[in-house]
């Protein structure tokens, strides 16, 4: 059963801990899965790595950099002079954040990393991600503007017919 009534918000302290938790579990997720790709594919398997092996190394390397930079920059919290805490910084739990995406791609490419260790074929579901991102695109913004209606000043004389047809409408009754 839902609760009735306005939704609670959180303090500016609340919210700090509760960014400084978040970019801490998604560090681990980071490192962990880096580790075991590393471990499997680079030092257990090392004679089989190709080139392609690297690269994937890299490429997430370079999303995972990004993501987290990212995340951590909009959670940055600001301080006064005297040390108390100002601004605990974008709330990186709301839901329908930019932060939601950030967190999506970095659980997305450590899925991908870890299950890569039995198929580098695996990589082609990171193209979910690109997926994901043109379809929030087209929903947000290039759909709503492809679809939208003329200008007001256009509209003015589709009003006008509606009304004589009303009129004429009612005169057949």
């Amino acid at each position: 059963m839902a609760p009735k009534g306005k939704a609670g918000t959180k303090g500016k302290k609340q919210i700090f801990e509760e960014n400084r938790e978040t970019l801490r579990f998604y560090l681990r997720i980071i490192l962990g899965a880096s580790a075991v790709y590393a471990l499997v594919n680079l030092v257990i398997f090392y004679s089989a790595a190709s080139a392609w092996t690297w690269v994937a190394f890299v490429f997430s390397l370079v999303v995972y950099g990004t993501s987290y930079r990212s995340m951590n920059s909009m959670a940055k919290p600001s301080f006064t002079d005297d040390g108390s805490l100002a601004d605990g910084g974008i709330d990186l739990n709301m839901e329908q954040g930019m932060a939601e995406h950030l967190k999506d791609v970095i659980l997305l490419t450590a899925i991908v990393q870890v299950l890569s260790c039995f198929s580098l074929y695996v990589w082609y579901f990171w193209l979910l991600a690109p997926g994901r991102a043109l379809y929030l695109l087209w929903v947000n913004i290039l759909g709503p503007w492809f679809t939208a209606e003329a200008s007001p000043a256009a509209q003015e004389p589709n009003e006008k017919k509606q009304r004589r047809q009303e009129r004429r409408q009612m005169k057949r009754f």
